[in-house]
Formats: structure tokens, sequence, C-alpha cells
């Protein structure tokens, strides 16, 4: 894919994600590690991490940004806002960007796209709002094309980011409550016109109830759509799923 070892994949659990690229690198989206109850053991600690992207600023999804990103000196792509603040608790090598902005880094692409959600935690009982949520669009140097929607519910511009962008894979979110169930994401896969799915963001509350089962169920008209539904800490690579990650 990127290069011949290829791009891998590893859905830690919820929406923590690892890509390790061809050449060696590693990519860390959403860093909830430490107290997210789907992340195994063995993969709540990332000491190797050189690109953190973070797609909104609920604690589900950035939880551990600071403590990760102090410890591994990563390169950090997020919006402004949320740049701005990180900057603040410390955080060194941010690069705030805003929705349809892409950054050129080390071979890959990476586009921030629209999500709709909302963006903010609470801290010392007071309500941040940090930006407005997105996705990420991620092309490498090959031109395989990975789609992570973030959390999100189905939109109408999903179309024109499968017109522009072609990827290859999407991350979509699934659970409902919070995010798109399963029947709005079977309408997002026919708007990318994506044929291969890794389900995010489900079961790991109890209201999360979409299953990767229920989006194959809805998306059943989708000819040819693989949806490969890891488990956490499983990884996929040029179209094959391996047990754990290197």
């Amino acid at each position: 894919m990127a290069t011949e070892q290829g791009v891998t994949i590893t859905w830690l659990g919820h929406a923590a994600t690892r890509i390790d690229t061809g050449d060696g690198r590693v990519i860390l989206l959403d860093p909830w590690l430490q107290t997210n109850p789907k992340v195994p053991d063995d993969q709540k600690n990332q000491p190797r991490v050189d690109l953190m992207l973070i797609s909104h600023a609920h604690a589900d999804h950035m939880a551990d940004a600071v403590p990760v990103a102090k410890a591994a000196q990563p390169d950090v792509i997020v919006i402004k806002e949320i740049a701005d603040y990180l900057e603040a608790q410390g955080v060194v090598k941010t690069n705030g960007m805003n929705k349809g902005g892409t950054v050129h880094w080390n071979g890959v692409d990476i586009t921030r796209v629209d999500a709709v959600h909302s963006s903010g935690f609470m801290e010392n009982d007071i309500p941040i709002q940090l930006g407005s949520p997105a996705g990420y669009v991620l092309r490498f140097s090959d031109g395989f094309t990975l789609y992570f929607a973030g959390d999100t519910d189905v939109f109408e511009s999903m179309r024109t980011i499968g017109e522009l962008y072609k990827p290859d894979l999407a991350m979509l979110p699934i659970g409902d409550h919070f995010t798109m169930g399963p029947r709005q994401a079977a309408h997002a896969i026919r708007l990318l016109g994506v044929k291969r799915v890794i389900p995010i963001h489900y079961g790991t509350f109890p209201l999360l109830t979409g299953t990767p089962e229920a989006l194959e169920q809805e998306a059943s008209d989708v000819a040819g759509l693989e949806v490969i539904a890891l488990q956490p800490g499983e990884s996929m690579r040029s179209g094959k799923v391996l047990s754990t990650i290197h």
C-alpha cells in the first residue's frame, strides 16, 4: 500500500486507532487509552507516536492527548482551538488547521473534513468548547486513502468526500445514541461509494447498541461491501486481518 510493507491499521477500541506506515512511523488517532475499557492492557501505553490526530475535544477521544504528547513528542495535527489548548498544557509541535485544509506530513496528505457532532469537555467543573468536530482523510504515497470519520451523523457532504478523495477504506461510527447508528452508517457508505469499512465507536458502553452485524444487514444492497469487524487490538494490512499489532 503506502510502501512494499503496506500500512497497518489497528483498532485499539472505541475510536482510538493506531496506524503503522510502511516506513516505520506511527500515527495515533483519538487517544483515549488508559481508562478506555475496550483497549487491551498491552496497548494502553503507546511509547512511540510520531503523529497524533484528534477529531474533536470529547474526553473519549482526547483524554490521553497531553500525557502521550509529552512522553512521545509527536507532531500533533488538530483544529486550531485544540492546538491552542494543548500548547497551553505544555504540548509542543502542534499544527493547528481547519476543515478543508491539508497538511503534508512525511509522505502522507492529511485533510480535515467535516463531521456533524459537538466538541468540548468539562475542566474544573467548567465547560470548555474547542472548535468544531471533524474527520480526517489520509492519503498515503501510493494513493491508498483512509477516511476516519470521527464522531458524526450521516451528512450529504459525505458524497463530496467520496467524490474528491475516493477512500479505499472508511472507519465509521455505528454505535448510535451519540453518533450515527447502523442505518445511517449504511447510507454513509452509499454516499461515500466505499467498499471496505471498519466499524468503530460501538459496544464501549450499554448505550452504544449498534453492531457490525446490523450494519451489514442495513447495507446489504451495497454490492461488494466488506465490513471488517476488528476486535480491539486487532489489525488489518493490505486486506488481511492480523491478530496482533507488530
